[in-house]
């Protein structure tokens, strides 16, 4: 099925009921639904209509606050088919943080289960999504498409608060169109897609739910990854692709080997993303189901994929494969100009640099294609260059196969499951503790996460943090305290996994804190 390249991005729903109207599209594990691509056509028609009998005027902000459900994908596609952009919200967090993106963003409308129970700012009007319209609705004509902004979806960066980044129904439906191309393909039309990510993030969102759209495959969807769950609904589903990240995968390779076998007996691929995948992981996956990872890196300016070692032909540890047709690549210096690639990727002074913190045939990713964003709401600041181009902050090298390695990043950002963390947020939290003389935050590998959270803190003068072992009730500077304080302010991924007290922390003869060395604890 063609991706319509200029279209809005809801014209795939339109496309997928008009060729298959009678094969299973959506199917919600939690609530039970079970949709054709008929019956999503309808449910979307239907609650594009409520939006626009709500006041959706044409590039309106609508927040869809909902876990990866049936409900998300149709409110999804029915806020772009009304002509509205889509802000999608993490439905687990706190109010204060959906006020302000709520008011960062100008969104009049918030879809959200129980919207009862919510207190929206002033201006905001919350309704529930439609999943099964009462009747036939008629046809809503997509008001909206092309350079139009589709999607404004909220990240972190290193310094500062989240951003809001443009993407365009033309960026969304171009990397659609871009992973269509790659062969063997990445999904058909026979595949039962398990999706259990987030689908407010862009990994969730477009390799996840728009591919499978485009193809006409069904989805099952789960709101949570749980481990004993998710194999019960891949064999009862028979399910055939898994599209996931690092932690899922290191909680299913360890299972045991028989049970894990059984569960996936119908799967046919395995993709990663949002963050690196552990060789270990994929190592052990391959081992007891005979399957190996294929891993992906992208981000959310991107839409989000940018290489994908399915274009490789076969998953390479250690490595994110190659760039998507259509999407161009290339290794920069800090001024844009073409950096040297490695000769020899096994020596890993010519991977990671000398020993002055200068890089070696390492450069900063930079990406030019149709799938680029339109830059950062609300005035599309930093977006590509002129000539297309956008530097992602990412440092990596590419191998004598043309494969690209990821060995650090520009900023000091944090991913755990694909979600960024940006350390002076967390420093501020931590450093309005009693007794904390100076703090930092940094990531560390993690199997689980990609990368976890680690605090490392210099107490102040009289401030002695305690073991373990002393009595139970904690002082007012110890590593549960310091747990505490992170988890009654900030989302569960940005709480500290690990935290270290030391006697200094390393700065270079300016005075800058050199989080390298905290990172690899030399």
């Amino acid at each position: 099925m063609a991706v319509p390249s200029g279209g809005n991005v809801a014209d795939l729903v339109t496309l997928a009921a008009r060729h298959w109207p009678d094969s299973p599209a959506l199917i919600d594990t939690v609530d039970g639904t079970a949709l054709t691509w008929s019956g999503v056509e309808a449910a979307v028609d239907a609650q594009a209509s409520e939006l626009r009998a709500a006041g959706l005027r044409p590039g309106d902000r609508v927040a869809v606050r909902l876990p990866t459900s049936a409900a998300f994908a149709i409110s999804l596609y029915a806020v772009l088919r009304a002509g509205g952009i889509a802000v999608p919200l993490s439905p687990q967090g706190p109010a204060a943080e959906l006020n302000g993106l709520l008011a960062h963003s100008g969104a009049t409308l918030l879809v959200s289960r129980r919207p009862g129970e919510l207190e929206p700012p002033e201006g905001v009007r919350a309704l529930e999504p439609v999943i099964a319209p009462d009747s036939r609705p008629d046809p809503v004509v997509p008001a909206r498409a092309g350079e139009d902004i589709a999607v404004l979806s909220y990240t972190s960066g290193t310094t500062g608060p989240a951003r809001g980044v443009m993407l365009s129904h033309r960026a969304l439906l171009a990397n659609v169109s871009q992973l269509t191309a790659v062969s063997p393909p990445v999904l058909e039309h026979s595949d039962r897609l398990f999706l259990a990510i987030p689908l407010f993030h862009v990994y969730g969102l477009g390799p996840g739910l728009l591919m499978a759209t485009s193809v006409g495959a069904t989805t099952v969807l789960a709101e949570r990854f749980e481990v004993g769950k998710a194999l019960v609904v891949c064999a009862e589903h028979r399910v055939t692709a898994i599209a996931g990240v690092p932690a899922m995968y290191a909680e299913l390779a360890a299972l045991p080997a028989d049970e894990l076998g059984t569960g996936l007996a119908t799967v046919r691929r395995l993709t990663s993303g949002a963050a690196p995948l552990h060789p270990k992981v994929l190592a052990a996956i391959r081992r007891a189901v005979g399957l190996g990872v294929y891993e992906g890196y992208g981000l959310t300016e991107t839409a989000p994929v940018v290489t994908s070692t399915l274009v490789t032909g076969y998953p390479k540890p250690g490595s994110v494969g190659r760039p998507l047709p259509g999407v161009e690549l290339r290794l920069v210096d800090s001024d844009g100009e073409s950096a040297s690639v490695p000769l020899d990727p096994a020596d890993p002074d010519d991977v990671f640099g000398d020993g002055d913190g200068g890089s070696l045939g390492t450069g900063l990713v930079s990406v030019r294609g149709a799938n680029l964003f339109s830059g950062y709401w609300p005035d599309g600041a930093h977006g590509p260059d002129a000539e297309g181009w956008y530097r992602t902050g990412d440092v990596g090298y590419l191998d004598v196969d043309g494969d690209l390695h990821l060995v650090d990043r520009a900023g000091d950002l944090i991913i755990v499951n694909g979600f960024n963390v940006y350390p002076h947020e967390v420093e501020e939290v931590i450093g309005g503790l009693p007794g904390v003389a100076e703090v930092a935050v940094v990531g560390v590998l993690d199997e689980r996460t990609g990368e976890a959270v680690k605090a490392v803190i210099v107490p102040g003068a009289g401030a002695v943090p305690s073991e373990p072992s002393e009595p139970s009730e904690p002082p007012e500077l110890s590593e549960q305290r310091v747990v505490e304080r992170c988890a009654a302010e900030l989302a569960g991924y940005k709480v500290p996994r690990t935290v270290e007290f030391v006697e200094e922390l390393p700065h270079s003869p300016t005075g800058k804190l050199r989080r390298v060395q905290l990172r690899t604890g030399e």
